[in-house]
């Protein structure tokens, strides 16, 4: 089992507590990006540092992941993918992503980025704290339990 991690668009506290989580349970943490993130370092904690290039981190984490990994990423695209391979998905605001939800997620998104491009223009969610935190939290201890239990 790995946790696979969209650094990029990942918060620092959201990375913090995914490497404190691989380091309590002895689990490997890959996060992949196309630039060098500060602060991923310790025998659990892997940077993939991947080229510069549209969709390379993203091409990344799916060859690397399989059944019982759990991945983190905002990116619906890159989740759908994920899923194919058979690996937990959630994003960093502890929404859980599943084969039953993921098409809706791609449908909404897709709508949305075609507003986009008419001239719609949407409010931004607001930043990151430790409400957000709290919920990631929950939702990927949740999904760590469940996967490290399958694991024979």
């Amino acid at each position: 089992m790995k946790i696979l991690v969209d650094a990029d668009s990942c918060p620092v506290p959201a990375r913090e507590l995914i490497l404190r989580a691989a380091i309590r349970t002895k689990t490997i943490a890959v996060f992949a990006a196309n630039r060098l993130i500060p602060g991923i370092r310790g025998p659990w904690g892997r940077m993939l540092t991947c080229p510069p290039g549209e969709g390379a981190a993203d091409d990344r984490l799916v060859e690397l992941a399989g059944p019982g990994d759990l991945a983190v990423t905002r990116d619906i695209s890159l989740a759908f993918r994920l899923l194919e391979a058979d690996t937990e998905v959630l994003d960093d605001r502890g929404r859980i992503f599943t084969r039953d939800t993921i098409r809706e997620y791609l449908s909404l998104r897709n709508f949305t980025l075609g507003l986009v491009e008419n001239g719609y223009t949407f409010e931004r969610s607001s930043g990151y704290g430790k409400r957000e935190l709290k919920i990631f939290a929950g939702s990927f201890d949740g999904l760590l339990t469940k996967l490290r239990r399958q694991v024979p």
